[in-house]
């Protein structure tokens, strides 16, 4: 069946990408997307999306989407992450601490075509490629690399029994299986970082000691911010309605920690804008859990999905929905994640510096970028292959690498109009159309 799609979507379109001329501009999408932000955040965010036309793509999900629109696709519905960037791939820990490395990012995630997460995927590489300072054809490689990966090890998994294709490429064969050996050096380093990357190392940074006992945040503006007593109460009191969305063996280990302080912290640069809190926890001992509830918002992709045959479900609470679509996809989540509704609005609630870690893809030497590249390519079909049939979506993908070069060139077209945009909103802020924050 997968195959027989090929008739009627040739894998050579792929490489298609003409801007359709209602096409919003960069100004104008940002502004869109700060609907409904906190406003006096909005320059920050703008600050954040003007360091690069990498970091412009790391913002403007919905403008991608838009143009994705008008982009060949199969039909074929997998839960997807929506903002499937080279960024958003990274380590974090596990309930026995230790380390798995994942997509980690699902603020967008909704039932939608495969192909917007390859080519949002593909086209950030070439962009980080261009930052970091690598050729063109070190850049476009990285883009066919990546769909490559993501086409092979769709073809493994569609091979596997069902139960095995599940839970298949543990993190430590990754390497192995992606050959993506030059990456070794960078991944140990990042994965001390991460090991070091807890709550109680952030306490310790972020909070200072409170009369009476406990701890306390310490105002450290624009980043993290103490809020006043109503709305810390706000938060506090929402936790309630979080623990009912655990699993019940959850409970007597959050029994244990008392809440010590609520404090507003900016995160991301897509989110930036977003009401995003920390929560301080003490144990018995006085030991930090640190939680993070961040506001979720309806996903960027969700206009545009009607336009391509993809109706998405009524969704009572978006918390919910990010929570959800994040355990369709990963192989192991944060076993604390959970969502809650503060002052009406909808939150995902997890752990906050669970020993995270990351690898900046534009900071990568050129012959690391294809390791990496081939990398998130595998872990990203591992990710659709738990919603979607693999089988599905590798008959479609074939054996050769005619679908690897359409992506590569749809990355390569892509990222340079993400250029033109990153240009349009820099020239938007030198003449005053716009205000840009810099920021931490």
């Amino acid at each position: 069946a997968g195959k027989a799609l090929r008739q009627r979507v040739p894998r050579s379109a792929h490489a298609g990408f003409e801007p359709r001329a209602d096409r919003p501009g960069a100004l104008q999408a940002v502004e869109e997307s700060n609907q409904g932000r906190i406003p006096e955040l909005a320059p920050l965010r703008v600050g954040r999306m003007t360091a690069s036309p990498f970091a412009f793509l790391r913002g403007s999900a919905g403008l991608m989407a838009y143009d994705l629109v008008g982009t060949p696709l199969t039909g074929i519905g997998a839960q997807i992450c929506g903002d499937a960037h080279a960024a958003n791939f990274g380590l974090y820990g596990d309930a026995r601490g230790g380390l798995v490395i994942d997509l980690n990012d699902f603020d967008e995630t909704v039932h939608g075509p495969w192909e917007w997460d390859v080519k949002r995927l593909a086209a950030s590489l070439v962009l980080a490629g261009r930052e970091a300072g690598a050729d063109a054809d070190t850049c476009r490689k990285a883009a066919h690399d990546a769909a490559g990966a993501y086409r092979r090890t769709m073809r493994l998994l569609a091979k596997l029994p069902a139960l095995d294709s599940w839970n298949a490429i543990a993190d430590e064969e990754l390497v192995s299986h992606t050959d993506a050996h030059d990456l070794l050096g960078t991944l140990e380093r990042v994965s001390q970082k991460a090991r070091n990357n807890t709550s109680g190392r952030f306490a310790a940074k972020s909070t200072e000691a409170a009369e009476g006992g406990g701890r306390r945040f310490v105002d450290a503006p624009p980043v993290l911010r103490v809020i006043p007593d109503e709305e810390t109460s706000a938060v506090a009191s929402s936790l309630g309605a979080y623990l009912e969305t655990l699993s019940e063996d959850r409970l007597p280990l959050l029994g244990r920690y008392a809440i010590h302080d609520v404090a507003f912290r900016v995160v991301g640069t897509g989110s930036v804008g977003t009401r995003s809190y920390v929560v301080l926890l003490l144990d018995h001992r006085g030991e930090p859990l640190v939680l993070q509830v961040k506001e979720a918002r309806p996903s960027a992709l969700l206009p545009h999905l009607p336009a391509v045959g993809f109706e998405a479900p009524a969704v009572a609470h978006e918390g919910r929905r990010v929570v959800l679509g994040q355990k369709r996809m990963q192989v192991v989540s944060d076993f604390l994640l959970g969502w809650t509704t503060v002052d009406e609005r909808p939150f995902q609630v997890r752990q906050f510096r669970n020993r995270k870690g990351s690898v900046d893809p534009a900071a990568l030497a050129a012959d690391q970028i294809d390791d990496y590249a081939r990398m998130t390519g595998a872990l990203l079909a591992r990710a659709h292959a738990h919603s979607a049939d693999p089988r599905y979506i590798a008959g479609y993908c074939g054996k050769n690498e005619e679908l690897d070069e359409a992506v590569a060139t749809f990355a390569v077209a892509y990222a340079d109009r993400t250029e033109a945009d990153h240009a349009e909103l820099v020239r938007a802020v030198r003449e005053g159309k716009v205000k840009a924050e810099a920021g931490v």
